[in-house]
């Protein structure tokens, strides 16, 4: 296995910069691993692919608003904080950008995109490895009003509903990037797939910005993976086992979903769990618990494109991705989805 076995050319035309409206009208490509079949349909009926009794399984972090603008104190010079993980007592783990300038000690004022906004003091605390720093807040509570969204690289367009970077069932705050599988459903689609007897399972799965850093080692094997705080609760795997029991699917939306759903059954059963993951999935892995996988289309030479290639083989990924961009797909976070039956 090598690195340049999961890349592809992506003109950048292909790449989505806007959410459809509405959101369940996104394309859908259906990828069936046993017939090794494609078809081609609209999000919304995805329902006619879930049987009553299947259970599906969400990711509802929240993503916060990470990126802060501000200015050094002292010299006036631009800076940036991007947030990565919540410490405790006011902390954060961030990037900061100019990373030579902020030192510990160092205070940059921030402030929102309005006039009104109330400003905000950033203390740098502790340098830590990586560049990445500890960050202490004046006033924590005021990040979500001046934060702005964290949008992927690719993203070059400005967003200006945050909500759409939001699946509709988004509670737990703490991602620094969007579950972007869920992002195609709708409240009205979920209330369709829970009168049709389709179980909607909840797990929290909180996302770095490591998730969009491509493997960069000509091994995959010897990537290190980022890790990430996840919980799943006990009515979960309680349904979750009673999904297998019954016969029915286990279905993950999105590549968290799936990655979390498999960690808490690295000893064989599915358990309640709440901790760290730092799962690598890899061509050869064994899936225990998830049947079917509703994703998008994943940048190369990343780890999420080697996860589902584990999950329907390698070759068969990439030719439906070959397929999708023949057929004008949207590709990554604001693109059109993929169900992996």
């Amino acid at each position: 296995m090598k690195l340049v076995d999961f890349d592809y050319d992506l003109p950048v035309e292909c790449i989505a910069q806007h959410p459809l409206n509405p959101r369940d009208n996104s394309r859908l490509m259906v990828l069936n691993r046993k017939y090794n079949t494609i078809e081609h349909h609209i999000f919304h009926e995805i329902i006619d692919f879930i049987n009553p009794g299947d259970t599906l399984v969400f990711n509802d972090s929240r993503v916060i608003p990470a990126r802060l603008k501000g200015k050094i104190e002292g010299s006036g010079r631009a800076a940036e904080i991007l947030l990565l993980k919540q410490l405790g007592n006011g902390n954060w783990e961030a990037l900061v950008r100019p990373g030579k300038k902020l030192l510990p000690g160092s205070r940059v004022v921030l402030s929102g995109m309005h006039p009104s906004d109330q400003s905000v003091t950033a203390t740098v605390i502790e340098r830590l490895e990586n560049g990445l720093r500890v960050v202490g807040f004046s006033n924590e509570a005021a990040i979500e009003k001046i934060g702005e969204m964290p949008l992927p690289p690719y993203i070059k367009a400005r967003l200006d509903d945050r909500e759409r970077y939001q699946t509709v069932y988004a509670k737990e705050k703490g991602s620094a990037a969007a579950p972007t599988a869920g992002l195609h459903f709708t409240t009205e689609l979920l209330k369709r797939l829970k009168r049709k007897g389709v179980n909607l399972a909840f797990v929290t799965l909180h996302i770095g910005l490591d998730t969009f850093q491509p493997v960069r080692v000509e091994d995959p094997a010897k990537h290190h993976i980022h890790t990430e705080f996840g919980t799943l609760d006990d009515s979960t795997a309680s349904q979750i086992k009673q999904t297998k029991k019954d016969g029915k699917r286990v279905i993950a939306v999105g590549t968290t979903s799936v990655r979390l759903l498999e960690a808490s059954a690295l000893s064989g059963s599915i358990l309640p769990f709440s901790g760290p993951v730092s799962l690598y999935i890899l061509p050869g892995f064994q899936f225990k618990v998830t049947d079917a996988v509703i994703t998008n289309f994943h940048l190369p030479r990343s780890t999420l494109l080697m996860m589902i290639s584990a999950f329907a083989g390698r070759e068969s990924i990439l030719q439906s991705y070959h397929k999708a961009r023949e057929l004008g797909y949207r590709f990554y976070s604001f693109g059109d989805a993929m169900l992996i039956i």
